[in-house]
């Protein structure tokens, strides 16, 4: 791999640009190039798919990406100090890496990737979470994206492959696995980043399904989650009141129990419950 053989180490990367970490754009470096070749592997076969990456930093995983096969990589960056840093590396790798200084919120990405597209990315945690929403809830089903491999928080990770039963199980669970097969591959420690972070990490790998778990209107769905798990400590004829007043007969028409609370309903539960309502 000659590409990747020809760039300096990711500290001395770091020192030779001045890239301290910035807790304001949520960031916190992956150094271990072992690792970041690991997250890469775990999207798959990359070599016929261009690869969509959002806050690469200095450019670890991005490195993996190239080194795995990557196609070509699409590297969506809003700090401008990590600019240099990724140019080197798209010098290593001529045509495969395009740079974009963006915030990844702002810009729609479609126009500069070519399908089969993927998504890989450690995700800066002031933002992961709001992105990954988005990503799963285009406005048409199936989205642009094959997969998802994702780092996130260890709680927001369990969040969203939770079952029901599950403490962590709650609307971005639902809203993940009614799209995606959702499963955590990857744990990493804190003393993995720089700065260490005061929580775990891990990856999350979705792979999207080409029709939903089971059929519902995505903004009924919406609605009916937001009311059940906003107040999920209640039975569900009363979190549910305020959208119709036949809420009990209707929840009996979809096959739930109103004395039933939130967190032990179904994703296809909550479908024919989005259904009867509509």
């Amino acid at each position: 791999m000659p590409g990747i053989d020809a760039l300096p180490p990711l500290r001395q990367v770091i020192a030779d640009h001045g890239l301290s970490a910035r807790k304001s754009l949520g960031q916190n470096f992956l150094l271990d190039l072992n690792l970041t070749a690991k997250i890469a592997r775990q999207a798959g076969d990359l070599s016929g798919c261009d690869v969509l990456e959002v806050g690469p930093g200095p450019g670890g995983l991005t490195r993996g990406l190239l080194a795995e096969g990557a196609r070509r990589v699409l590297a969506v960056e809003k700090d401008t100090r990590c600019l240099p840093a990724l140019s080197e590396i798209a010098g290593a790798y001529p045509g495969r890496l395009q740079v974009v200084n963006a915030d990844a919120l702002d810009l729609d990405a479609r126009a500069l990737l070519t399908p089969p597209i993927r998504i890989v990315a450690n995700l800066p945690y002031n933002v992961g979470t709001e992105l990954l929403i988005r990503w799963l809830t285009p406005p048409e089903w199936p989205p642009f994206w094959d997969s998802l491999t994702l780092m996130f928080q260890r709680e927001v990770a369990e969040r969203i492959v939770a079952v029901p039963g599950r403490k962590a199980y709650g609307r971005l669970a639902i809203l993940a696995q009614w799209r995606c097969h959702a499963r955590i591959v990857m744990d990493l420690p804190p003393q993995a980043f720089i700065p260490a972070p005061k929580v775990h990490s891990s990856v999350v790998h979705l792979t999207r399904r080409d029709s939903p778990l089971a059929p519902a209107d995505p903004a009924m769905l919406e609605r009916v989650t937001r009311a059940a798990f906003g107040q999920r400590r209640k039975m569900l004829r009363a979190s549910l009141k305020g959208l119709s007043p036949r809420i009990e007969e209707i929840l009996q028409d979809a096959g739930i129990e109103p004395t039933a609370r939130a967190e032990t309903v179904s994703i296809e539960g909550f479908c024919a419950l989005a259904r009867a309502l509509a």
